[in-house]
């Protein structure tokens, strides 16, 4: 979805080299080939194109990077809010695990994403995880924002 800025779909399969060769080196000659009938729409190459040229122009990624440490630092302020088990970072993408209620594993993470949505901030739920990924053009602000909204509904959170 990054790839196109999500303005058209399109999709792409980047590996190391060494994967790469292992794979197609293989004494059964398998290749890595990955297309479909759909593949390289200009359209979607067009807009690919200009999404990379944006990330570069605005130096996105380099933007990112600066703002990885103060990400990690809010995101893992909630470790010890009520119900989180673990918490998770890479760059600025973050999962928050939650203890699954007993009775019905999923439906926390699905309650805290309703209270976050009804709040303003769409966070993905998949079961007890709560995965979050903001644009690259987040502000520190913003970052600090977000991590109170879920703090204050991870403490009212049942």
């Amino acid at each position: 979805k990054g790839i196109t800025n999500a303005a058209v779909p399109m999709g792409a399969v980047a590996c190391h080299r060494t994967i790469y060769d292992t794979i197609t080196n293989a004494a059964t000659g398998i290749e890595l080939f990955h297309g479909y009938t759909y593949s390289a729409h200009p359209l979607a190459c067009a807009a690919a194109l200009a999404t990379l040229d944006l990330y570069r122009d605005e130096a996105l990624f380099d933007r990112a990077r600066a703002l990885e440490p103060h990400w990690q630092a809010a995101v893992h302020s909630l470790a010890g809010a009520p119900h989180v088990i673990d918490i998770r970072n890479f760059g600025l993408v973050a999962g928050i695990e939650l203890a699954p209620r007993p009775e019905a594993p999923g439906a926390r993470g699905q309650a805290l994403f309703r209270m976050l949505f009804d709040a303003g901030l769409l966070v993905r739920a998949t079961g007890d995880i709560i995965a979050l990924s903001p644009p690259l053009i987040v502000e520190a602000a913003q970052i600090d924002s977000m991590m109170a909204m879920i703090g204050t509904a991870l403490r009212t959170l049942a």
